[in-house]
């Protein structure tokens, strides 16, 4: 009696059908799209992703010994024998993602008092009403002791996932090791239907400031910073959302409008142009930078008579 070792077995079982059609049999191949196929003899049979699939019969296969027995009807050891003589092993290539380790936040340690932090963002405009509140939900502390500004990102379980470093009369800006960018600087507004974003949380902070002035609720609705310049790529198509933003909207589907309030500058107009192509099809997108200044701090300083804050830049969008 006739026998197969079953290490012969296990290689004829790792050969996908796709290759043993390209190597066996080629002009048995259609090919349809992308990495999509269907044989000449039974175009109702589609190959895709290493499996097969026979629609008019309803039922498919995961390699081509399943294809050769149950659709050839070659006998079992003949099928192994076709394979394993005629094509090189391969081992199938798995296309499920590698699991991505969650990123462990290391924050900086906290100094007893926010005194040099509340009297730094007094200093560029911000209301004393909106800094205490962001002390006191977590999100806004003084680092020891380097005395930095650290502007927390929180997820939906108020747990720090970001944190964003500005020093205090230094040009220092840099994240905490560990930070998750999509969990930025924000305020949410549970229930709201529009979402206001910036670059930074001083921009945030900054509108947040305008709009009390000006008389209004500045909790009202959402406001994101994109922890940094959004950067699109040079074919807007190719482009991706930003981190902060794409986690955020799927976390809050009632969302209808987005209010770009980014950077007066180049870099700014190119960011909202990529993000105007890529949300106006499913949002009600409009673009609002600050009507004087390069942003929203520049703008609010201008209002109250105060000097303006020059820095290096704003840290990168990842």
């Amino acid at each position: 009696m006739a026998f197969i070792p079953p290490e012969t077995i296990e290689k004829a079982r790792q050969v996908d059908l796709l290759t043993y059609l390209q190597t066996c049999e080629p002009g048995e191949l259609v090919h349809l799209s992308g990495n999509h196929y269907c044989t000449r003899e039974h175009d109702s049979l589609k190959i895709s992703n290493g499996k097969w699939y026979w629609f008019s019969r309803g039922f498919g296969g995961y390699n081509a010994l399943d294809y050769l027995i149950k659709v050839k009807e070659v006998p079992f050891m003949e099928a192994v024998e076709r394979i394993t003589g005629q094509v090189a092993y391969q081992p199938q290539q798995s296309h499920s993602p590698k699991p991505e380790k969650p990123k462990v936040l290391l924050l900086p340690q906290a100094n007893r008092s926010t005194c040099r932090v509340h009297a730094y963002l007094r200093s560029r405009g911000i209301d004393s009403e909106l800094i205490d509140f962001c002390v006191q939900t977590g999100r806004l502390y003084e680092s020891n002791p380097h005395h930095n500004a650290v502007f927390v990102g929180l997820d939906k379980y108020s747990k720090p996932r970001y944190a964003n470093l500005r020093g205090l009369g230094t040009d220092f800006v840099g994240d905490a090791s560990g930070s998750d960018k999509r969990f930025s600087f924000s305020i949410p507004a549970p229930g709201s239907d529009t979402v206001h974003l910036f670059e930074s949380a001083i921009d945030l902070l900054s509108y947040a400031t305008l709009v009390k002035m000006n008389g209004g609720n500045w909790n009202r609705e959402h406001l994101v910073s994109l922890a940094g310049v959004y950067k699109p790529k040079e074919e807007l198509q190719e482009s991706s959302m930003p981190l902060a933003l794409k986690r955020y909207l799927s976390e809050n589907p009632n969302i209808r409008f987005i209010t770009l309030r980014l950077d007066n500058d180049a870099a700014g107009g190119r960011a909202a142009k990529a993000l105007v192509s890529m949300l106006s099809d499913r949002y009600e997108v409009s673009v609002q930078p600050p009507p004087y200044g390069k942003d929203y701090n520049d703008y609010l300083c201008m209002r109250l008579g105060l000097p303006i804050t020059h820095r290096k830049g704003k840290t990168q969008e990842r």
